[in-house]
């Protein structure tokens, strides 16, 4: 027996048996074909040998880890052309080998990986990524520590990122058409022009190539589709037997949220349409089909004194099945770490791989007293961004003072006392706040970046801020930052898409726009304006007068669809409509006025805000003003 370092490389296929049961000669043939085509040619290429077969699954040893991975991934790719998806373990560690065979902890280890392992995935171990060449890192993505089967410690688990571009152009085509079998017959013309620009240096063919992507799905009879899983978590439910404890479990539910949306592998549904479910008594089935959402994650929460016990379950929304479920006992002081924990499980299950950043940004605690932490739960239960409760904004002011009180390096109450300076003086809430408020807001907001250079928050309420005050170019920098450190917040995608309406990239907003409303499929009227206003921005008028009529049916008198839908009506040369819809939007708003408009500046000081003024002249707005401006800017 010889003892040695191996680098070993554990694979199996998935759903095997249940595929022998429907067609075993078929299964069996395709099975051979897979291992004597592409498994042991692959392994054999890279200098490993297969030591093991177990019908559906290997075991391959090889001198080095950078061979295995590269044969690892060589056989993921292979398997794109081939009716079974494979799960692929690596591990490095010390080996027994006897007569050919090998055993010890070194294969252990790579078959749990394999058993984690997504279909069509490679989880390896962290020997393999500190063994790996250098040029290799970006490879790799952790999901966490796993706990394994008959292995004492957890073990940390990384996955390998199976590029797009790694593929062949065969494997690339194959996977677009495996989407969709049912092709318009025009559409394999489509495939074969795209199939040319991939292979060819002619640049104007690879561009005409990578424009037509989008259309061949659409030609098949469906729409371009993001593959990232969509999860929805449902607000947790109070358990603690006191209703002044809810607050609480709606707390953790949002913190949850933000840390799942700050993955850009995930799409996240937006908080405010999960909450709009609560209390609903509706098949899980139903609920992912209302939420456009593949998974679901519901749980309770139960707080008592410092005792906290959190349950939290993954369902497969489109089968009702559950995934799993967990019951978390800890301390109250233990609140963020349970986060963490959650939030890498569910991650876990849902994608092949997390970004290692990702998992330790959402492993910091915001603030170290508890106590402070838990006036902003307060605070965000007590005032909801878009209410328009003057009372309720001021008392959510008041707990978060009391928390920078007790901490004042607490970044996220920062960021959200900003954002109640700029909102009263955006909204004319109390009715006292000045240009004052505003620039308090943004002191606010700047020092919270200030605190925490990576919190989304506090550049949206930046950009909110800037926006105010007309500083259009930087409102959107400060937007697109929002959005590159949380890809899946609606409400940093509006701001993004409302500076980009003021600053003039009108085709970037309607996309932003759309993507926040798919984020928010229960979003107030606000985002169908904002959706509606980039599409008139854009020329897409026909679009845009359906959005606008749809948010109008919805809610006859929101004003800001009037707005814009009257600015529509003209273009479309319907005087007469866009007439009726002004003299219904100034007996919703009496205080509206041209000069408003012109102060508030909705398209910054593009061609097109002036264009804009005059339709709505042309609609006969009222020119005058009641003497004090009404600032009607965005709400977040």
């Amino acid at each position: 027996m010889e003892r040695k370092l191996a680098a070993i490389v554990a694979g199996d296929i998935v759903g095997y048996t249940r595929l022998m049961s429907e067609d075993e000669s078929s299964t069996y043939a395709a099975l051979r074909a897979a291992f004597s085509e592409l498994i042991v040619p692959t392994v054999e290429k890279h200098g490993g040998r297969t030591f093991k077969t177990t019908g559906d699954g290997f075991l391959a040893t090889f001198p080095s880890v950078n061979e295995a991975l590269d044969a690892a991934i060589e056989i993921q790719n292979g398997f794109v052309d081939r009716p079974f998806k494979m799960r692929v373990g690596i591990n490095l560690g010390d080996v027994i080998e006897d007569n050919g065979d090998m055993f010890g902890d070194g294969v252990n280890v790579a078959s749990r990986l394999e058993a984690m392992a997504a279909p069509a995935s490679i989880f390896v171990s962290e020997a393999v990524v500190r063994s790996a060449d250098r040029t290799r890192n970006k490879l790799f993505y952790s999901i966490g520590r796993r706990q394994a089967k008959n292995i004492a410690e957890p073990l940390a688990v990384y996955a390998v990122r199976l590029e797009a571009d790694r593929l062949s152009g065969r494997a690339w085509i194959r996977r677009i058409a495996l989407r969709r079998r049912a092709a318009l017959p025009f559409a394999a013309g489509v495939a074969g022009l795209i199939v040319l620009a991939v292979f060819t240096q002619v640049p104007d063919l690879r561009a005409i190539g990578a424009d037509l992507t989008d259309s061949l799905v659409r030609l098949s009879g469906g729409k371009p589709a993001d593959a990232r899983p969509t999860v929805a978590v449902l607000p947790f439910d109070n358990m603690s037997g006191e209703t002044d404890q809810a607050y609480f479990a709606d707390g953790l539910t949002e913190d949850i949220i933000a840390n799942l949306a700050r993955n850009p592998e995930l799409q996240v549904i937006a908080r405010n349409s999960t909450f709009a479910l609560r209390g609903q008594a509706e098949d899980i089935r139903r609920i992912g089909e209302r939420l456009g959402a593949g998974y679901v994650v519901e749980g309770s929460a139960r707080r008592a004194g410092d005792q906290l016990r959190v349950v939290a379950q993954l369902i497969d929304a489109r089968s009702g099945a559950h995934l799993w479920s967990r019951t978390y006992d800890r301390r109250v002081e233990d609140v963020f770490a349970l986060q963490t924990d959650l939030t890498a499980e569910i991650v876990s299950h849902l994608v092949s791989y997390v970004r290692e950043s990702e998992v330790s940004n959402a492993a910091e605690r915001p603030t170290e007293n508890l106590q402070a932490y838990d006036l902003v739960l307060k605070a965000r239960d007590r005032y909801k961004h878009g209410s328009n409760d003057a009372e309720a904004l001021m008392a959510a002011r008041a707990l978060l003072h009391r928390a920078l009180e007790l901490d004042p390096g607490y970044a996220a109450a920062r960021a959200n006392l900003g954002m109640t300076y700029i909102v009263d003086f955006a909204q004319n809430l109390s009715g006292r706040a000045s240009q004052t408020d505003v620039e308090t807001g943004l002191s606010e907001a700047r020092q919270a970046i200030r605190l925490d250079p990576n919190l989304a928050v506090g550049y949206q309420v930046l950009s909110f801020g800037l926006s105010v005050n007309g500083d259009y170019a930087s409102a959107m920098q400060a937007a697109q930052r929002a959005v590159e450190l949380n890809p899946n917040d609606p409400d940093s995608l509006m701001v993004l898409a409302k500076a980009q309406v003021r600053f003039g990239s009108y085709d970037e907003a309607v996309r932003n726009a759309g993507r926040a409303q798919r984020l928010h499929p229960m979003a107030p009227e606000y985002y169908t304006y904002v959706y509606g206003q980039a599409l008139y921005a854009a020329g897409r008028l026909d679009e845009a007068d359906q959005v606008l009529r749809e948010c109008l049916i919805r809610a006859p008198r929101e004003a800001d669809c009037l707005l814009i839908h009257t600015a529509v009506l003209i273009q479309r040369e319907d005087v007469q409509g866009a007439q009726r819809t002004m003299a219904l939007l100034t007996d919703v708003d009496p205080e509206f006025s041209l000069a408003d408009e012109r102060a508030n500046r909705r398209f910054g000081n593009s061609p097109l805000m002036e264009q804009f003024l005059a339709q709505l002249a042309e609609a006969r707005a009222p020119d005058a003003t009641s003497g004090i401006l009404s600032p009607r800017g965005p709400l977040l």
